[in-house]
């Protein structure tokens, strides 16, 4: 006989999980408690958010379920950031919630939540274990359920007397990985419709890849001479300097790129749903029906045809695919390869960041020194906000396993995603870029970051305002500014205070010697860039916006 909370322990142990990131609560005292006797480390956070945010990382960067505590009500509820980031970026992740006493529920009682209704269309299931005996079944089926098919977060309540009752249960084990694999009739379609092609184009996305898969569609790329674009924050899926690599397709997409896409007539979709952003709101393959010829390659059978109708639909998660479509080879030598080759010169163009800008600190000539100095396999993460253009256009991503960035746009993502990635791989460099707005959101996972002397280097690009949505405003009502205005704190000073290293940058010159002794302190930094808000974009500035408008 054990207590509901050790047999939720037992079954994560079963299952795999190293360890677990929380906001303790009174609701799940019981399982804390089994957590002291486990090897499973536990990874105390500063706001459920940050919480639930470090485990879709932790999900992203592993493939592995990525495991999150919080207490009812407002516990629960600032959760659901970091579940609605794990469901549209298809991250696996399950978020266990204590839950009121069985006694209490349907009467309001306090902080009670029916979190079916709360997460329904946010989570990719939701459920309440109301007997002890079940956990095992239960906690076993989401770890399958989070990882099958388009992974996902699961969300599992606790009512508080389940957790503290004693039960009789079957010891638990392992999840079984349920992988889906394309036929040889697919297979030899797709073969077809390449051989015919004149002017194809791949895009990767979603997940379920890993190195092995990123090597092995590299592979392919070579093979038939392919060209290959990233879609949005997916962009660790193929080296950018390789000379088959096209850009990424998102936002503020290369116009090269946009124009070779639309003017495929084979376009070969691998693990991505080619969502509003990465198809410039359905305009690079036109919903439901695109001018290209589509080939679909998903793991989930329910988004083959769901936004688009491809020609061919395969059944397949990227790395079953990549593995057995790698044994091709083109019947001939590809008619395409000098616009492969074409499109990463223009890549190249422009990736190369500008070397001047308004105010006295340059983004461009930052990025370059960056790109010169981090290892290949330096971990990246980001939050949302206009700063991101920076990374996303300027950095060029070398190796599968290190990029973390929401594609759902959700700021505050940055810092508890460094905190999750610095935990997993000690050894890299793991760097956070932040707008100011963006930082304060969940900047205070900073001081888990201190908690655990884990040595991440936020970079915090501070315009003093809410930079994305006032370049909007100033497009859509220009010269009429209500509420994008932010007064900030000395971020430098902010991060002494919480026991890290703080460094201020107002000049272009000033950020290489920052940087370099924010690395060498070995503890948790900050590097403030105060950069000029007329500086809104690499290419155009504020007033341009303004005036154009």
């Amino acid at each position: 006989m054990k207590t509901g909370g050790q047999l939720i322990v037992d079954a994560l142990e079963a299952n795999g999980t190293d360890r677990i990131y929380c906001v303790p609560g009174e609701s799940y005292l019981a399982v804390l408690d089994a957590l002291h006797d486990s090897p499973i480390r536990t990874i105390v956070c500063r706001q459920e958010g940050g919480a639930a945010m470090m485990a879709d990382c932790h999900g992203r960067l592993t493939g592995r379920p990525g495991i999150c505590f919080v207490t009812r009500g407002p516990g629960a509820t600032n959760a659901s950031a970091g579940i609605h980031i794990a469901m549209q970026d298809s991250v696996p992740l399950i978020l266990f919630i204590g839950q009121v006493a069985s006694h209490a529920k349907g009467r309001e009682a306090f902080q009670e939540v029916d979190y079916v209704r709360f997460f329904g269309d946010i989570a990719k299931w939701v459920v309440e274990i109301d007997d002890a005996a079940r956990i095992p079944e239960f906690v076993t089926r989401a770890f399958s359920v989070a990882t099958s098919g388009r992974p996902g977060p699961v969300v599992i309540s606790l009512p508080e007397d389940m957790l503290t009752s004693l039960a009789e249960a079957p010891q638990a084990r392992h999840y079984t990985p349920v992988e889906t694999r394309p036929g040889e009739v697919e297979l030899d379609a797709l073969e077809v419709l390449l051989n015919k092609a004149k002017r194809p184009f791949v895009i990767l996305g979603g997940t379920r890849w890993d190195a092995q898969a990123v090597a092995q569609m590299r592979t392919i790329a070579e093979a038939w001479s392919l060209p290959v674009g990233c879609s949005f924050r997916r962009q660790m899926l193929f080296d950018h300097l390789h000379p088959n690599y096209a850009g990424d397709v998102g936002i503020g997409i290369n116009p090269k790129v946009a124009t070779a896409i639309k003017q495929a007539d084979l376009v070969l979709l691998i693990g991505g749903r080619m969502g509003e952003m990465p198809s410039s709101d359905y305009t690079l393959l036109k919903s439901p029906y695109p001018d290209q010829t589509l080939v679909h390659v998903h793991a989930d059978a329910g988004e083959l045809g769901r936004v688009y109708r491809p020609a061919l639909a395969i059944n397949a998660s990227p790395a079953a695919f990549v593995e057995a479509f790698a044994r091709r080879k083109p019947a001939a030598g590809p008619v395409w390869a000098a616009e492969a080759a074409k499109l990463h010169s223009a890549y190249l163009d422009w990736s190369t960041p500008p070397e001047s800008g308004p105010g006295a600190v340059q983004m461009g000539p930052i990025m370059n020194y960056l790109e010169t100095m981090l290892p290949d396999d330096t971990i990246l993460t980001n939050g949302a906000g206009n700063y991101a253009t920076w990374v996303h256009r300027y950095h060029r991503f070398r190796r599968f396993g290190t990029q973390a960035a929401p594609t759902s746009g959700s700021m505050g993502y940055g810092t508890p995603a460094a905190v999750a990635a610095k935990q997993l791989f000690p050894d890299r460099d793991v760097i956070a870029f932040a707008g100011d707005g963006c930082f304060l959101m969940n900047g205070q996972e900073f001081a888990t970051a201190v908690q655990y002397a884990l040595a991440i280097i936020v970079i915090v690009v501070n315009n003093g305002i809410y930079g994305t949505i006032r370049m909007h405003q100033e497009r859509e009502y220009p010269g009429r500014v209500v509420a994008t205005d932010l007064k900030n704190p000395d971020f430098a000073a902010l991060a002494r205070a919480y026991g890290g290293h703080g460094e201020t940058v107002e000049k272009t010159a000033d950020f290489a010697p920052a940087f370099e002794r924010a690395r060498a302190s070995g503890k948790p930094s900050i590097v403030e860039i105060r950069l000029d808000p007329e500086a809104i974009t690499p290419m155009r500035t504020m007033t341009q916006i303004r005036d154009r408008a």
